[in-house]
């Protein structure tokens, strides 16, 4: 192997090695001993004043209340500017209406009259539904659904 190229592999390994622990090498033991040490040393009188509430209690070495800064309800929830609406109050009494019973009617017919054939013994009519188009006789039965009971004549 080429020496340079050990040499290389070396001084990164030794970089890599120096960043990971350098951290560890400089950081504090516990924040909890930072705070009894800047308390005790603002208690001890070298204070030219009186204290505020949060370092008297710092310096007698009672907790510090924490006020919470993070936000109440939901983050994403719909805002308007629209005033809130307003359910409605019913106050009437509600009318008991007998239903009125409608008399059942047949339905259009969906068919349209193209013509007729009459050979004196049959009547056949041509009637057109869309595309398709049906040559009926009284008697006959469209698409399971409409029956052909009389065919009127015309003169």
């Amino acid at each position: 192997m080429n020496n340079k190229r050990v040499v290389g592999w070396v001084a990164f390994l030794g970089v890599a090695a120096a960043l990971t622990w350098l951290p560890d090498y400089f950081k504090q033991a516990d924040d909890t001993d930072v705070e009894v040490s800047a308390a005790a040393t603002s208690a001890k009188g070298k204070t030219h004043g009186a204290l505020s509430a949060a370092n008297a209690a710092k310096a007698v070495g009672a907790p510090v209340v924490i006020k919470d800064l993070s936000p109440a309800g939901d983050l994403f929830a719909a805002r308007s500017w629209n005033a809130a609406p307003t359910l409605a109050s019913v106050d009437e009494q509600a009318l008991n209406v007998a239903p009125v019973a409608q008399v059942p009617t047949a339905p259009t017919m969906p068919f349209q009259f193209i013509g007729r054939m009459d050979n004196h013994t049959d009547l056949q009519v041509f009637l057109q539904n869309g595309e398709k188009i049906y040559v009926v006789r009284k008697g006959d039965v469209i698409d399971e659904t409409w029956k052909i009971e009389g065919i009127p004549t015309w003169n």
